[in-house]
């Protein structure tokens, strides 16, 4: 018998007369929101400009939401390619499904784009929205609440989450693995912080930490989920794919740390300032003495100035 439980919404959506707000997508895009202004703090923290973390994730996100989905639906295919269902749903995005692993990859692609059409280097970049990333993910969790998915095993502590009888799930109650996991992404970002203001994380060993610490929880999250999904030597296909990620991210941190210690010194130069230069791959600045004065600012090669960054660069992609 339960004394207390988790209630789920009646339904996942609002009507706000003509419009229907689903509450998955609310979530997600809650989510991008925090995510920008946040990651926008931290990038400007690191010595970027204002501004900069908005312009790349306008490539991010959209090549984030189509990894996301692609991984759901290639992982998931019976749902939309069987006997009997409609291949037509594949597209429908907001009524949930959406793999981490295929988001976080393709947006990093889309985050390689805007880093180079900026001169600046992706893993800078990346290090500083690893925190804000997490809490995206905590967001976003919450959007399988709505829609009543992605529950554990049936439980009766006082936490547990009611699900109604609807298609392909029994009423109960069930672990609320979307709560966990939305906790430990909470403390996965609180990790990362730390962690880069104690060891001065850089060159992407902040966001490997993100990627590392977030697996760890995961695996143990899968493996208490009852919803249908493919088995690898009896192991969830995502406990795999968190195993392989968290060990990668792991021997990244290793590696990095041996062959670049310490942090870029800077992330984005004055691209305007130095005739469209920019930072070497790992974030550092070349000078070179046979340059003149600048006319502008009457400093001397390599020195600040106004409307300067400490040292001219090489050059960096072009906008197009």
């Amino acid at each position: 018998m339960n004394l207390a439980s988790i209630p789920s919404p009646s339904t996942g959506v609002i009507e706000l007369g003509p419009i229907p707000l689903r509450g998955y997508a609310f979530c997600i895009i809650i989510g991008v929101f925090v995510a920008v202004w946040f990651g926008n703090k931290r990038w400007i923290a690191r010595g970027g400009k204002a501004g900069t973390v908005a312009d790349i994730a306008v490539w991010a996100v959209p090549f984030g939401l189509v990894g996301g989905r692609l991984y759901h639906v290639i992982t998931d295919y019976q749902l939309y390619f069987s006997d009997g269902e409609n291949w037509v749903d594949a597209f429908k995005i907001w009524e949930g499904g959406l793999g981490i692993w295929g988001a976080v990859a393709f947006g990093a692609v889309g985050a390689w784009i805007g880093c180079r059409r900026r001169g600046i280097p992706l893993p800078a970049w990346a290090d500083a929205m690893a925190p804000s990333l997490a809490i995206a993910q905590a967001i976003g969790r919450w959007g399988n609440w709505f829609n009543q998915e992605l529950y554990g095993k049936p439980t009766d502590l006082p936490w547990a989450l009611e699900i109604s009888e609807g298609p392909n799930r029994a009423a109960g109650t069930y672990h609320p693995t979307f709560l966990y996991e939305s906790l430990w992404c909470i403390g996965v970002a609180l990790l990362v912080i730390w962690a880069d203001r104690r060891f001065r994380l850089g060159h992407g060993r902040a966001f490997a930490l993100y990627v590392a610490a977030y697996c760890a929880g995961r695996g143990w999250i899968e493996y208490m989920r009852v919803d249908e999904a493919h088995h690898i030597l009896g192991l969830r296909l995502n406990v795999w794919t968190a195993i392989i990620a968290f060990v990668l991210a792991v021997a990244y941190i290793v590696v990095s740390a041996k062959r670049r210690p310490g942090r870029e010194e800077i992330v984005e130069p004055d691209r305007d300032a130095n005739g469209g230069k920019g930072p070497d791959e790992d974030g550092s600045a070349k000078t070179d003495d046979a340059e003149a004065k600048d006319p502008l600012t009457k400093d001397e090669p390599g020195e600040p100035g106004r409307g300067a960054t400490a040292g001219s660069t090489e050059p960096a992609a072009e906008k197009s």
